[in-house]
């Protein structure tokens, strides 16, 4: 972990977001997002300023949604995830996105009201710090924006505490194939890069099975490899039955 401050993180990772919204750039531009999992077809249905390139997978291909859930996305960005989760979901269905940039909710907004969504919502927040309700969340999507939170436990307890029993989290992110140099892990850029704050491929599954997710799968297909860190997409649910 950095040993710096949890906020002077954020304000890291907030200020490079930032910049990324009002530029239009990607961070983390190395495979396009028809490499990581996105149809051509979908993506080209959906406003450009929406396709960032910030992702390391493509969750919503595998989260299995359906008609009329409620979805939530940790880390939302220019929206892509929502709209696309928005289609499956439909019109009796609901996703909100929830980002703690300014910039991006503003540019994230926009691109909704291009699209006409009216199931779709932004809301300003913490991903370890849900502005949520307990238990009222079919699905959680989160993509490559975990590895960024200075405290990745709290991500998947506040996960956990929003999905409704037998609730499924689906996630796309960065891990490390063991432990990052102290250089990687202290350099504020690297870790704003979604390489810093990558934990360790164990410990990354741990952590969501301590908060409360007994069975953790690892699904296909193989990720991006960006120098000492690579993608996976994991996909675990909460105990209980899933509501009908």
């Amino acid at each position: 972990m950095w040993t710096k401050s949890a906020e002077k993180i954020r304000d890291a990772v907030r200020e490079r977001y930032a910049q990324i919204a009002r530029s239009g750039s990607s961070c983390c531009g190395d495979g396009t997002l028809v490499q990581i999992g996105y149809k051509r077809e979908d993506l080209e249905t959906l406003p450009e300023e929406s396709l960032m390139g910030l992702g390391c997978g493509n969750p919503v291909t595998l989260a299995d949604l359906r008609e009329g859930e409620t979805v939530v996305d940790l880390g939302s960005g220019g929206g892509i995830d929502v709209f696309l989760a928005a289609r499956q979901v439909g019109p009796s269905g609901r996703v909100i996105g929830v980002d703690m940039t300014p910039e991006m909710l503003a540019r994230a907004r926009s691109n909704a009201e291009r699209l006409g969504l009216t199931n779709v919502e932004f809301r300003q927040g913490l991903i370890d710090s849900l502005p949520v309700a307990d238990a009222s969340v079919d699905v959680i999507l989160s993509n490559c924006v975990i590895n960024l939170a200075p405290d990745k436990a709290a991500v998947f307890n506040e996960a956990f505490r929003v999905l409704k029993p037998g609730g499924r989290l689906v996630v796309s992110d960065m891990v490390a194939r063991g432990e990052l140099p102290e250089e990687i892990r202290e350099t504020p850029e690297l870790w704003a890069s979604c390489i810093g704050g990558a934990l360790p491929d164990e410990e990354y599954l741990e952590t969501i099975r301590q908060a409360g997710f007994p069975t953790v799968e690892v699904l296909p297909p193989e990720g991006l490899e960006r120098g000492p860190v690579h993608s996976i997409t994991v996909r675990a649910h909460k105990p209980g039955e899933a509501p009908r």
